[in-house]
């Protein structure tokens, strides 16, 4: 059985938990939501789509 997770759900999780400790102000996790809004926009998201994706692939090749 696979059990998969969509990465923005999993990185939304990460920013409430840093925000619920204190590890990270809410005006740094609105700069970084921000950046991410604008970094989509530009010639970049391929390049960052496609290392997310290598990522991902080494990950679950890692768990077999």
């Amino acid at each position: 059985m696979t059990l998969t997770i969509p990465l923005v759900l999993l990185l939304a999780v990460v920013v409430v938990l840093l925000l619920r400790f204190k590890a990270v102000g809410a005006g740094a996790a609105v700069v970084v939501a921000l950046f991410g809004f604008y970094l989509a926009g530009t010639d970049a998201s391929d390049t960052v789509n496609q290392l997310v994706t290598a990522i991902t692939g080494a990950l679950a090749d890692a768990g077999r």
